[in-house]
């Protein structure tokens, strides 16, 4: 994660320590300001918690603006799984500092991705020495190598450190990462023991809708308990 770009952030609302952490991932061609207002919309349903939307450390190859977290042709075969093996370090000790600056320890972290972003949390989430409390993913892709489907799964069983609770979230009509990636992504994580929830928004293309939000939300506030 280059220090130079900045990161979009919410402290907890009404002051204080922050007890949880919450970090949104964006999608390619966007940057964390595109995801930082969804923790104003949780800040009732996770009170004490901290969200930060961190830029992602490339500028966008395809758009004039915006970030992106690995290049993306959408031609060339395994450029997903090439992208997130070299991002992902970097992610990771992102993360790391964050925790450090908010001095929490592992499990109070969970990890909310959109598109690109839902590709970096999954990969990067179950390979934390610690597991995250919850990991949700929006309109994304569970990467495996040589993009396979999930039969590819037993080759990152290895690699695997950590299983936390995951909710998928996919928006039916989405053109640019149809719909099926869900259900794929669920079959190769159940291969993993990976618990995974899911859910299809109807009527949706590549974004998020107001179920979607509010189940995620929910999700996390159950994973994360009480403050």
């Amino acid at each position: 994660m280059a220090p130079a770009i900045d990161s979009p952030r919410l402290e907890p609302r009404g002051g204080g320590p922050a007890r949880r952490l919450v970090v949104f991932l964006h999608g390619y061609g966007a940057d964390g300001n595109d995801l930082i207002d969804i923790g104003r919309m949780w800040q009732d349903v996770l009170p004490g918690t901290a969200f930060v939307a961190p830029h992602a450390p490339r500028p966008c190859g395809q758009a004039p603006v915006g970030r992106e977290w690995f290049p993306l042709t959408f031609r060339e075969p395994g450029e997903r799984w090439r992208g997130v093996e070299a991002a992902g370090p970097g992610l990771d000790a992102f993360l790391d500092q964050e925790l450090a600056r908010h001095r929490l320890p592992g499990e109070a972290l969970a990890l909310v991705g959109f598109s690109q972003g839902t590709m970096m949390a999954l990969h990067v989430g179950l390979r934390r020495a610690v597991p995250p409390a919850a990991i949700v993913g929006y309109s994304g892709i569970f990467v495996l190598p040589g993009d396979g489907g999930p039969e590819a799964a037993a080759a990152v069983a290895g690699a695997v450190r950590s299983r936390p609770p995951i909710l998928l979230v996919h928006g039916a009509d989405d053109d640019l990462i149809p719909v099926q990636a869900l259900p794929m992504a669920a079959s190769a994580l159940a291969s993993l023991d990976i618990p995974t929830e899911w859910h299809i928004s109807y009527g949706i293309g590549h974004g998020i809708d107001e179920d979607g939000l509010r189940l995620g939300g929910a999700f996390l506030a159950g994973r994360f308990g009480r403050p």
